[in-house]
């Protein structure tokens, strides 16, 4: 049977991963290049493109085309804006440069909207047709998937799950607006409340989301009210997105959910409480399954869904 490949480029604040898989989800080859020393918006797009050439040059076969996960709004692979950690790429068609630049059929979106693909596709939801996922880090981002396809709302402005309003009037957000989920839910709010509360606390003592998970699970008092707070609102917001869209699956990514089984644990015993019955029964919260690998192959996944590779392997 004739073999598709794609590359994926997925593009971070410190360096691009890239790769070429085939459409069973295997990377066949991948690597890491730098941006440290890409000071411009034209040294990166370089970059990207070099990386795209590199790895359509690693097999014979012709590359069906090339996925470029993006921080911040894609429209119509069209960089318009929040790609706050890159210099530039604001209104830049960057689709169109590469495709001059390369000769490649390319496809943009959102990284987050792509992590959630790759889990989607090949990881914790694979052959589900509809999912919500979110990945807790920093901040919080995430990705709908309804129907088999990913959901970006009009223009693809859409699905900023991490900003869902979980507190009116609220503590301040960086979106600049108040009471997200992200400022109450994610991993830096986890800390900064863990800090708050902790009277002996050094505040030159490393605390990361590790650290917390380890004094939780040792029974630390401190620890236990943070992580029950951390649980309670993200909860509230997962009660929501199972009430509006009523997935198969919530797949939970970012480091601290591998946390083990009793963080996705915490979070659906809450849930079951909170939801309206109707719509949550069939509503699973599970931990993502491929790590940093999920932007390359969700970057993939897509080339594959929009230029019609699995339809063409199975013709």
């Amino acid at each position: 049977m004739y073999q598709s490949y794609a590359v994926g480029i997925d593009v971070g604040g410190s360096s691009l991963k890239c790769g070429v898989v085939n459409q069973d989800g295997e990377i066949l080859y991948s690597t890491i290049v730098s941006l440290k020393n890409a000071k411009t918006e034209e040294a990166i797009i370089v970059l990207i493109a070099e990386a795209i050439g590199a790895c359509a040059k690693k097999f014979e076969n012709p590359i069906l085309g090339v996925g470029v996960g993006f921080p911040g709004i894609i429209d119509n692979n069209k960089v318009i804006a929040g790609a706050d950690n890159l210099p530039g790429f604001e209104q830049l068609a960057l689709g169109e440069i590469l495709q001059d630049m390369t000769g490649h059929n390319i496809i943009i979106d959102n990284d987050a909207n792509l992590m959630g693909l790759g889990e989607m596709t090949y990881g914790a939801a694979k052959n589900c047709s509809d999912v919500v996922f979110l990945t807790v880090g920093t901040g919080i981002g995430g990705a709908v998937m309804i129907d088999g396809k990913l959901y970006g709302g009009f223009r693809n402005r859409g699905t900023e799950l991490g900003h869902i309003v979980v507190q009116h009037n609220g503590v301040s957000c960086p979106c600049g607006g108040k009471g997200c989920l992200e400022a109450y839910a994610s991993v830096t709010a986890l800390l900064n409340h863990y800090r708050y509360i902790h009277p002996d606390l050094s505040e030159r003592e490393e605390v990361d989301g590790k650290y917390i998970i380890e004094r939780y699970l040792a029974g630390e008092e401190y620890a236990v009210n943070a992580m029950g707070v951390h649980f309670d609102y993200l909860a509230t917001g997962i009660m929501s997105f199972i009430n509006i869209f009523s997935p198969q699956k919530i797949v939970i990514g970012g480091g601290i959910s591998e946390a083990g089984g009793f963080y996705t644990g915490e979070i659906e015993r809450r849930i079951k409480t909170l939801t309206v019955p109707i719509t949550s029964p069939d509503s699973e919260v599970i931990s993502a399954k491929l790590g940093n690998k999920a932007g390359l192959l969700g970057c993939a996944a897509n080339v594959f869904q929009k230029f019609k590779a699995f339809n063409d392997a199975s013709e």
